[in-house]
């Protein structure tokens, strides 16, 4: 494992070193898009995985991103409630516009542009989760409360 990171996973390490965290991206030869691929390599639950999953408000066209456990399915009905309108799955062009990332690398911090966050409430569970850090092998570990402070998303139910 070395520590040369592709230009992606480097600027999510920069970023989290200017914040002040000590986290540190690693970056896999093997695939960490899917949240059962990043749980083998980190060799952690199916559940401390955090998937980004960047939803479009059908009113506002808002990003709204959601940032849930990799064993949950979210309930599209129980976020439109808390964005207070329906919502929609966005398409790769428009994940990426908002948060500069393809889609299995998005990272829960360093987007393009802010956007409305919300949390899964299971990660709580958990003292450390795992992260993408900008490309579809970065991930990185994580303190479930920090999660919340680097993002400022609300925590809820996401399922």
């Amino acid at each position: 494992m070395t520590n040369h990171l592709s230009p992606s996973a480097q600027k999510i390490q920069d970023l989290l070193n200017s914040l002040g965290y000590t986290y540190q991206v690693i970056e896999h030869v093997e695939s960490t898009r899917t949240a059962q691929e990043a749980a083998d390599r980190a060799g952690c639950e199916l559940g401390q995985i955090v998937k980004s999953l960047i939803f479009m408000g059908k009113t506002s066209q808002k990003p709204i991103l959601v940032l849930t456990s990799g064993a949950n399915r979210v309930n599209e009905k129980l976020i439109s409630a808390y964005a207070g309108e329906p919502i929609g799955k966005a398409d790769a062009d428009f994940a990426r516009a908002v948060t500069g990332f393809a889609i299995g690398g998005v990272p829960p911090i360093g987007h393009a542009q802010k956007m409305e966050t919300y949390l899964d409430e299971d990660f709580l569970q958990y003292p450390t989760i795992w992260a993408a850090a900008g490309t579809p092998n970065a991930i990185f570990e994580l303190k479930t409360d920090d999660l919340q402070k680097m993002t400022d998303g609300k925590i809820v139910q996401v399922k």
